[in-house]
């Protein structure tokens, strides 16, 4: 069933805005888009808040291992690292905010990937995320 509702969020995000949504075991999200070097430096950067629904998917013109860091964010975050496949291959779960700007320390993919989910940190654990699990990004263009 909650397939079904996941459907239905979709189909109407797809004719009501522009904000593309992805799927995570059944669990529909908006998602910014981070996919130029601009965009993915900033990231998350000085917001106070995030939707529970909401995060900010990162796209990558290749796959290999990734690190990210938490440098002037707000609020704490899991980070998703996924491959070419869409395959939930690392992650780095309640990652905490940091305001020691280069002296933040980083969190790695542990494995290659192309594309990197965040989200409110104990999304994943609530929504019971496994690594192999695979994101559903619709019809989003990826390249």
């Amino acid at each position: 069933m909650r397939w079904l509702w996941a459907l239905m969020v979709l189909a109407s995000a797809a004719c009501t805005t522009s904000t593309p949504v992805v799927v995570l075991r059944d669990h529909a999200f908006r998602v910014e888009i981070a996919d130029d070097d601009a965009e993915r430096t900033r990231g998350l950067m000085y917001r106070e808040h995030l939707d529970a629904d909401a995060g900010m998917l990162f796209l990558f013109e290749r796959q290999e291992p990734q690190a990210f860091w938490m440098k002037n964010t707000r609020i704490p975050l899991d980070i998703l690292y996924f491959d070419q496949s869409w395959s939930l291959v690392g992650w780095s779960l309640n990652t905490p905010p940091c305001s020691l700007g280069n002296q933040c320390p980083s969190y790695p993919s542990g494995a290659p990937a192309r594309y990197v989910l965040e989200l409110n940190a104990g999304t994943a654990n609530n929504i019971g995320a496994q690594l192999g699990d695979k994101l559903d990004v619709g019809s989003l263009k990826t390249e």
